[in-house]
């Protein structure tokens, strides 16, 4: 029928890599105590130390640089468990990711403390929220988390927003220019996970629509009220 729209096209599920190497970590004011923690290692201020941040502050981008530098193995912490916990120490480092209040194992994670300080092993934990504030109810396990040094990752300022932006898309292949990355800065929320959201939502809509990706675009996707 003439005048009838076009079906739209679907975007393929396509995997994009994300490099956790040390040269793509993007160093800005809001991480850079973070970043010189896992630099600084094994002159750490204490053997367990804990990285907190907001949903893809660079915690886990961090991480995977120091187990690399360490040899230390990675687990969830949903799965750390009892019975784990020598295996986990195995090699004398240990990152311990996603730590949360609500399905922590009191039990495992007491045990890993005590056995990391006894054996001399290393461990990062990270996570959303300080660990100090946990409400545990194993209180000599609640007064080792308030003795955890903790650094924390803060949202990026506009020069690192604008970074993480070039560098997500670049992830995608994709080119953004000055004009496009600077309005997306004045548009997004601060934080790593809206730039990361914001690019893919960019590529996924030019893709449908088989256009590039512009200012343009942007525009209609990213209106302000």
């Amino acid at each position: 029928m003439s005048g009838s729209l076009a079906p739209r096209q679907l975007a393929l599920a396509l995997d994009h890599s994300v490099s956790f190497a040390r040269e793509d970590f993007l160093s800005g004011p809001s991480n850079l105590a973070a970043f010189t923690l896992i630099d600084r290692w094994p002159d750490w201020p204490d053997r367990i130390v804990a990285l907190v941040g907001p949903e893809g502050s660079g915690k886990s981008h961090l991480a995977a640089i120091w187990a690399e530098m360490a040899g230390a193995r990675i687990l969830s912490a949903r799965l750390l468990s009892l019975t784990d916990v020598p295996s986990a120490l195995a090699t004398g480092a240990l990152v311990v990711e996603d730590l949360q209040a609500a399905s922590l194992d009191e039990q495992a994670l007491f045990h890993l403390i005590n056995l990391a300080r006894q054996e001399e092993a290393y461990v990062l934990l990270t996570g959303r929220l300080a660990v100090a504030g946990f409400p545990v109810t194993i209180r000599d396990l609640a007064s080792r988390l308030r003795a955890v040094p903790t650094v924390v990752l803060t949202p990026p300022d506009d020069a690192l927003l604008r970074s993480l932006l070039i560098k997500f898309a670049a992830d995608r292949q994709l080119a953004l220019d000055e004009p496009l990355v600077n309005y997306l800065v004045n548009r997004i929320e601060r934080s790593f996970a809206a730039a990361r959201a914001a690019v893919q939502k960019l590529d996924d809509e030019a893709m449908r629509q088989h256009r590039p990706v512009t200012r343009a675009l942007a525009a209609e996707l990213f209106r302000t009220p």
